[in-house]
């Protein structure tokens, strides 16, 4: 197997259990409303949005050449 697919499949593992856990510190902050509290759930969605991006490029749906 080459180096790229392994880098691939780890990259997509690494984005599958940071996006689980992202999503549920969001859950588990959602009802809060002070001030860091807000900052968390932005920091979160940005975190699993970012997770989405590494994902789709680890199956080869973007970043193609």
């Amino acid at each position: 197997m080459e180096a790229a697919v392994v880098e691939r499949i780890i990259a997509g593992l690494g984005a599958l259990v940071v996006a689980f856990f992202a999503l549920k510190a969001l859950i588990e902050e959602w009802r809060k409303t002070a001030l860091e509290d807000q900052v968390t759930k932005i920091m979160m969605v940005l975190l699993t949005i970012g997770c989405v991006i590494v994902l789709g490029v680890a199956l080869g749906q973007w970043g193609r050449v």
